[in-house]
């Protein structure tokens, strides 16, 4: 059985737990979310490992480079990632991955994107399912009228990571005074 190296990383938006596999990332997602455990079994059984406590060399990349995130001064990872999911779910994180810092998509406009105009749903869950928070940037995905909408981390989370992001406009804002 292959290993997942996995420890914990507090950031200004909430603690993350960090599992690296073979070199790659497949594992930054929020710590205390909903589906911790059913994201952490399905990461499990498609790489068919178990996790394991280890801080790698990875591990203090991604470190690096979150805190040069939060610290404003990048606004791409190069980190390797490895996906686990459906070809589906692998389709809509890769369109995730082509949002640009401080911009916003609808699940609509992204469903639309993919040329699965009814399938705003399937890409809502997909999104929902998303085990590399901020890198895969799940948190850019809104509501078509604008409003924030679900998030594994909380909405205060997704709305810290988007404020930080300039992504807000005031009347967004309004939406949570």
């Amino acid at each position: 059985m292959n290993n997942i190296a996995i420890g914990y990383y507090k950031t200004p938006a909430g603690e993350l737990i960090i599992g690296s596999f073979q070199d790659h990332i497949c594992l930054c997602d929020w710590r205390y979310r909903k589906q911790r455990e059913h994201i952490d079994q399905r990461i499990k059984n498609g790489l068919n490992a178990n996790f394991r406590h280890d801080f790698t060399t990875l591990h203090q990349e991604l470190i690096t480079q979150l805190e040069s995130y939060f610290n404003g001064s990048l606004q791409q990872f190069t980190i390797p990632l490895l996906t686990v999911g459906t070809p589906f779910q692998k389709k809509v994180w890769q369109e995730l991955q082509q949002l640009s810092y401080g911009s916003t998509v609808s699940y609509a406009s992204l469903s639309r994107k993919l040329e699965q105009p009814e399938a705003i749903r399937a890409v809502a869950t997909a999104n929902g399912a998303n085990a590399i928070s901020i890198l895969i940037p799940c948190h850019r995905m809104i509501g078509s009228n604008g409003s924030l909408t679900g998030y594994a981390g909380g909405l205060n989370a997704k709305k810290k990571l988007l404020q930080f992001e300039g992504a807000l406009g005031n009347e967004q804002l309004d939406l949570f005074n």
